[in-house]
């Protein structure tokens, strides 16, 4: 029995952290085994907000980064297939077909949209409302069955859902109907407590950071900012420390242990923070001697080239089934046949 396949990814805008790991990669790491896993390198998406000659540039360098990242947390490059959406042409093909099977107003709806617009501070362009009509491009030219996104990113899955039934009604059985899988933190506050955990915001804690970077920015993470002193009693619901230590510290009777005193006036943010510090160190450990070994010229770049060569072949595929099925093959080849047909009644003449 064959697997069923999972498509997911992310635009190449910088290293990943913590909170991305935590939104989709650990479920990536999970299911590598049980689905046909491909991840997009979606730089296509990118020029919705990122689109100077300088995000464009920045891109190539990210893109390496994104994929050793998650090949540094236990991703097999054996078990998927990494590419690059702008190396296929023909996802243009399978975008355009399907944009007319979904109403601007239906789109208009997606508050991630104007969330990126707003965080972007730029007015909403025409790529940005075509977000999802490109995402179910994506979705829908590999077949996918499953697609694990981060909380943002679960109304664009419904979009893939809706065109690829309509599609189905309109022309025929082609394309599985996609699910999704969220992640169970999409949204991991940051080091200072105020915003999500992101490059742009300066608040992040990278997969590929040092014990000793790691160690720093954990020593400037907010806590209580009530708590002057040691010996106050302080809030542990809603405490930045706090939250990372239950997503990252697997010694539970240490975190309970920590709480207890917290909460009492028992126990400094030192102590507390040199704890967290030691269970993410000891989480990256790993990942980092991963990273060392496929950090070597040329590795990720042949992952990447025959992720994306295998990728363009199934797309390409697709493309032709789409078209046969809506009828324009059978119209060009019908033309064709005409004018070859009317080419040899010339020659003879």
């Amino acid at each position: 029995m064959e697997k069923k396949r999972i498509l997911t990814g992310e635009r190449p805008t910088g290293k990943m952290h913590l909170g991305h790991y935590i939104g989709t990669l650990k479920n990536r790491v999970k299911l590598q085994n049980e689905y046909e896993s491909i991840y997009i390198v979606a730089d296509l998406h990118m020029l919705t907000t990122k689109n100077k000659p300088e995000h464009i540039k920045a891109s190539e360098q990210n893109t390496l980064d994104m994929i050793l990242d998650q090949i540094a947390i236990g991703i097999d490059p054996g078990n998927v297939r990494f590419y690059l959406q702008s190396a296929i042409p023909e996802i243009h093909e399978v975008y355009t077909l399907l944009q007319n099977l979904v109403t601007v107003a239906r789109l208009e709806r997606i508050p991630s949209l104007k969330d990126m617009a707003r965080d972007a501070n730029i007015e909403m362009p025409f790529g940005l409302l075509g977000y999802p009509v490109l995402q179910t491009a994506d979705i829908i030219a590999v077949k996918s069955h499953l697609v694990p996104v981060g909380k943002d990113n679960v109304a664009h899955v419904e979009v893939a859902r809706e065109i690829a039934r309509r599609f189905n009604q309109m022309y025929g059985e082609l394309f599985p109907i996609p699910d999704f899988l969220q992640g169970e933190n999409a949204s991991l506050i940051g080091i200072y407590g105020k915003q999500k955990m992101s490059k742009s915001a300066d608040n992040a804690i990278f997969l590929s950071d040092e014990p000793g970077v790691v160690r720093k920015k954990v020593m400037k993470m907010y806590t209580d900012e009530n708590r002057i002193r040691a010996d106050i009693p302080g809030k542990v619901e809603g405490n930045p420390v706090f939250i990372y230590h239950e997503l990252f510290n697997p010694n539970k009777k240490e975190v309970d242990d920590l709480k207890a005193r917290y909460l009492e006036g028992k126990v400094g943010d030192v102590e507390v923070k040199e704890k967290l510090a030691f269970a993410i160190n000891t989480m990256l450990e790993p990942f980092l001697e991963r990273r060392q070994k496929y950090s070597r010229s040329g590795i990720i770049e042949e992952i990447l080239v025959e992720g994306t060569d295998f990728v363009r072949k199934e797309v390409q595929q697709t493309v032709y089934e789409m078209k046969k099925m809506m009828g324009f093959t059978g119209i060009w080849n019908r033309i064709r046949r005409r004018v070859e047909k009317h080419r040899k009644q010339l020659k003879k003449e």
